[in-house]
């Protein structure tokens, strides 16, 4: 079962995730990441425009586009480039 499946199987526990992601979006790290993406995509031309691109996750301030799917289903090791 991968991960969507189960949080839409046991709401509970969706519940508690999305409590959780959110106290972390709110840190130093979680807005460092979410800032730099935001930057990416406004750098690649694709922030805000509906293409449903997404800056790639590969690195420090770069990366190219492919599609949010694709981009947001490669399992991460690590956030290396957050600091």
């Amino acid at each position: 079962m991968n991960t969507s499946t189960y949080y839409k199987q046991n709401p509970a526990a969706r519940k508690r995730r999305l409590k959780q992601q959110g106290a972390y979006n709110k840190t130093k790290k979680g807005l460092m990441i979410r800032t730099a993406a935001n930057k990416l995509n406004h750098k690649l031309g694709t922030y805000g425009n509906g293409d449903g691109k997404d800056a790639s996750h590969t690195g420090p301030n770069k990366g190219k586009t492919e599609t949010a799917s694709t981009n947001r289903r490669r399992p991460r090791m690590k956030q290396r480039y957050a600091q």
